[in-house]
């Protein structure tokens, strides 16, 4: 098994020295330097049916983890990678009281109508109970999976991330007694940070520094890598091995959902869409999936519009012309998707082209709207970054749920539309915290 550059094509040994990110970056460079994590479909366990909360899906679906691949390679038995998955497992039930269950996908039938759909066509994939309250647990425990299958185990782990993302790392990293380091930013909430505290991680909140351009937490976090931490985050080019895990939700929604036309994902970073869309496709979901950014803060939609400009292997090798940090510090109620890079473009750019979707800019307007929605039609507790997904659903068919939109903002393939009608999935990834 190998990693393989998608900017300059160098192969990787995932088992050799520092296999998180391209050895080949360098900041004269203008290549878009992403390791790939192959794709090593296998057999799944249906001793166990499909429902929610019946298996642990880094169990059900170990044999399509490139992380069980690498196990094997170093001498592991299937029954060594089962005990490790369900002794880490039971060490974060004691930290946060579950472990990993597979997570419900429910027909969500009074939205469906309140957005003027048919009752059976809307289902939304719920997150907000996993692990830490949000699909980021997901990469992380994947990437414990792979620091024991490696034998890494001195190393102090580093984040950058404004919520989610940090409370799934800290909960692993107590789970597995680890030193976290939690790179945030100068507005994080301060119930977070609290919960962070209490889970034993080290927060360093993260000013903007004079002349400095792009997100100061990603910038310190960096630092710290250099200085020999571990990458323990969500962002594939820092560490591509966080998309291995990230695949499981969309193996679960295939599973679920076989039959889907559209899937809605809200992007950030983009490890969640570029996991997703790899897991939906491995799974043998043909839906055609949609990314969703607010307007706010949309360096994806950049990113598309240039790929159909020069194709998307020019976008990759001049990737100041498709990708850049901010300009100004965006804002948005949607606060987890406000990266200063989608870091996980490419991969996203082509997944979704191939599966006939686009990209999707939400309105603020409808960023806050599909929250209310989510919160008035439903009973899951999702937060305002969990449920941007939905704000794509709107956004991609103004004329529903009162939508102030005149014009889709939807950009896609040539006759390619988005819009209520088949069967569509949107991703609640993120519980309120309170």
């Amino acid at each position: 098994m190998e990693l393989r550059c998608r900017g300059c094509d160098t192969v990787v040994d995932p088992l050799g020295p520092s296999p998180w990110a391209c050895p080949h970056v360098r900041d004269e460079d203008d290549i878009d330097h992403v390791l790939v994590v192959p794709d090593l479909p296998g057999a799944i366990d249906t001793s166990r049916t499909l429902e929610a909360g019946s298996a642990n899906p880094f169990l059900r679906y170990r044999e399509r983890l490139a992380s069980y691949g690498a196990a094997l390679e170093v001498g592991w038995s299937d029954e060594q990678f089962v005990d490790r998955v369900s002794s880490l497992d039971g060490a974060i039930e004691r930290v946060w009281g579950s472990g990993f269950t597979v997570t419900p996908a429910r027909l969500e039938q009074r939205l469906a109508v309140a957005l003027g759909r048919d009752p059976d066509s809307l289902w939304v994939k719920d997150e907000t109970q996993n692990v830490s309250g949000s699909h980021k647990a997901r990469h992380l425990f994947g990437l414990a999976l792979w620091m024991d299958v490696r034998g890494d185990v001195a190393q102090p782990l580093a984040i950058s991330s404004c919520g989610n993302a940090a409370m799934g790392a800290a909960v692993i990293a107590a789970a597995l007694g680890r030193r976290l380091t939690v790179f945030v930013p100068e507005w994080a909430d301060g119930a977070v940070v609290g919960r962070l505290d209490a889970l034993g991680a080290i927060v360093e909140r993260c000013p903007r520094r004079d002349g400095e351009v792009g997100d100061p937490c990603v910038l310190r976090f960096r630092e710290a890598v250099a200085r020999g931490a571990l990458p323990f985050g969500c962002q594939g080019p820092d560490n591509a091995l966080t998309i291995d895990g990230g695949r499981t939700i969309g193996w679960e929604l295939a599973e679920q959902v076989p039959d889907l036309d559209s899937v809605y994902v809200q992007m950030g970073g983009g490890a969640l869409t570029t996991s997703v869309i790899a897991g939906l496709v491995e799974g043998g979901c043909a839906a055609k999936v949609f990314v969703v950014q607010a307007e706010g803060c949309a360096p994806f939609d950049r990113a598309w519009r240039r790929a159909g400009e020069v194709g998307l292997a020019g976008a990759i090798a001049m990737r100041s012309t498709a990708m850049w940090p901010w300009e100004a510090e965006p804002l948005s109620a949607a606060t987890g998707i406000l990266d200063d890079e989608a870091y996980d473009w490419a991969a996203a750019v082509k997944g979704a082209t191939l599966s006939g979707g686009g990209s999707i800019v939400a309105p603020e307007p409808l960023i806050v709207r599909a929250h209310e929605m989510a919160h008035e039609y439903t009973a899951i507790d999702a937060d305002a970054t969990g449920t941007a997904g939905l704000a794509g659903l709107l956004a991609a068919d103004p004329s529903v749920a009162d939508s102030p939109v005149t014009d889709s903002p939807v950009t896609g393939l040539p006759g390619v539309g988005a819009g209520s009608s088949g069967s569509a999935a949107v991703l609640f990834t993120g519980v309120t915290r309170h």
